[in-house]
């Protein structure tokens, strides 16, 4: 049964089906949207792996309407496709004049989202974007974009996601029943329902604690922060060297990992109390903080980020020096897993595997940082992408990688049990004409939380 009923144009196509999602790879679906820009991405070598990538062919698809955000796909490619690369358009819509921006995967990427039956989500706060990344029936991976201003920190459950912006923290939900189809083949939909407006706080990454309340890293205010419907919002907690709440970025605080549905680990670059005073400290300094005894697990790190805690492990992103690791929650001691070809910011842990966004440098070079000198050491040049990394072998199996326009990215999320998913940009058309309601109403007068039974008249 639907949970709700749908009103809406042919621009965005919902179809009911009796195609259960476990067996929705292998029905018949097509993929509807107006017409299809095919282009060519040239060769590439994955680092520190022996896999081989192959080409991909990109496919830019608009429907009339539809914002620059419009969906893309990608599929591996056949060696008789190589001749599209001739004449090819980029797959990614930029304003004339800009560079455009080439999706490539590597060979093997369609196959493991397959076996893992999972989505991705990723953001890109330079461009503004939200990301999504699924697998079609035809088995085609899907890139679906839409805007974000300022898309940072990004949370996301199997009919939920969180999205931390420029001034605003954006719920989205979707709307698909689990028989439901939008476009033929899109088995989530997500719209965006609520923007609690924060203000320009600097919005790190964003998770749910076990009550339901939105946690979010408040890196202007060197805080970790739960949203208020009154204020802006409200800390939770800050470092023991933070001696008050200022708008001034002291010790650069930006990641958070959860443990039971509770905060427990958060990464900052420096223990500085002063004014951006991190700035000066990015190689070295960087700390693990237990918000929970506020103990400082370790120092010893080059500008941290995105803590984890998987399995009973701690996870998280020596990115100064470009090391997925993994810390001794007891001692500190850290462990270096796998060396990645760029910044990172942003970890997903999923069966095993390690997901990292990896950003290119902003001035040309990573100065200052560790991170320049093993890339020079290892005769590599820094890359913008999605980077898969299995935890036992410390080898990089698969990726997505992004050339041109967009070079940094933000965060990643896994979507669990999805197999194609799609949104909704709060500037397209079609959120004015995506309209959904509850069959069941709800009750005239809504009963107070709390209340007490009134007791009857005593009698006379």
């Amino acid at each position: 049964m639907l949970r709700g009923s749908l009103h809406r144009r042919w621009r965005c196509q919902v179809s009911s089906s009796s195609v259960h999602p476990a067996d929705a790879a292998k029905a018949p679906a097509k993929f509807f949207w107006g017409f299809a820009v095919r282009s060519m991405s040239k060769k590439t070598k994955a680092p520190e792996t022996e896999a081989q990538t192959e080409e991909v062919s990109s496919v830019s698809s608009v429907s009339p309407g539809v914002d620059v955000s419009a969906p893309t796909t990608a599929e591996n490619a056949t060696p008789q496709a190589a001749p599209q690369a001739q004449g090819g358009r980029p797959a990614q819509g930029a304003p004339q004049g800009q560079p455009q921006t080439k999706m490539s995967v590597s060979r093997g990427f369609a196959n493991w989202m397959s076996l893992q039956r999972c989505s991705i989500a990723f953001t890109s706060y330079q461009t503004g974007k939200l990301f999504l990344v699924g697998l079609t029936p035809e088995k085609k991976v899907s890139f679906h974009q839409q805007s974000y201003q300022r898309a940072m920190g990004v949370h996301a459950q199997r009919d939920r996601l969180y999205v931390g912006s420029l001034f605003q923290i954006w719920r989205l939900e979707n709307v698909l029943g689990p028989a439901e189809r939008a476009n033929k083949h899109f088995d989530r939909l997500y719209v965006p329902r609520n923007a609690q407006t924060v203000g320009d706080v600097d919005v790190h990454e964003v998770s749910v604690d076990r009550a339901g309340r939105i946690i979010f890293v408040n890196t202007k205010y060197s805080c970790l922060a739960t949203v208020s419907t009154r204020f802006g919002f409200r800390p939770i907690w800050k470092p023991p060297f933070i001696s008050k709440l200022a708008a001034e970025d002291r010790c650069h605080m930006n990641g958070m990992a959860m443990e039971d549905g509770l905060p427990r680990y958060v990464t900052a670059v420096s223990r500085s109390d002063v004014i951006n005073g991190w700035r000066e400290r990015r190689h070295e300094g960087g700390v693990l903080i237990d918000v929970q005894n506020d103990k400082i697990v370790t120092d010893e790190l080059s500008m941290p980020h995105s803590p984890r805690v998987y399995n009973g492990q701690v996870y998280a992103l020596d990115s100064g020096r470009g090391n997925l690791i993994r810390i001794d929650r007891e001692t500190g001691k850290k462990e270096d897993i796998c060396f990645c070809p760029g910044f990172l910011r942003g970890l997903s842990l999923h069966n095993g595997y390690a997901l990292v966004t990896c950003s290119k440098p902003r001035d040309g070079a990573f100065a200052g940082l560790e991170l320049q000198n093993q890339l020079k050491k290892r005769d590599g040049e820094a890359w913008c992408g999605v980077l898969i990394i299995d935890l036992r072998s410390g080898d990089m199996v698969e990726f997505i990688r992004m050339d041109g326009q967009i070079a940094e990215l933000f965060d990643v999320a896994i979507i669990p049990d999805t197999l194609c998913p799609m949104a909704i940009g709060i500037n397209s058309p079609e959120i004015h004409s995506m309209i959904t309601f509850d069959k069941e109403f709800a009750p005239l007068i809504a009963p107070v939380s709390g209340a007490q039974p009134q007791a009857k008249p005593a009698a006379a």
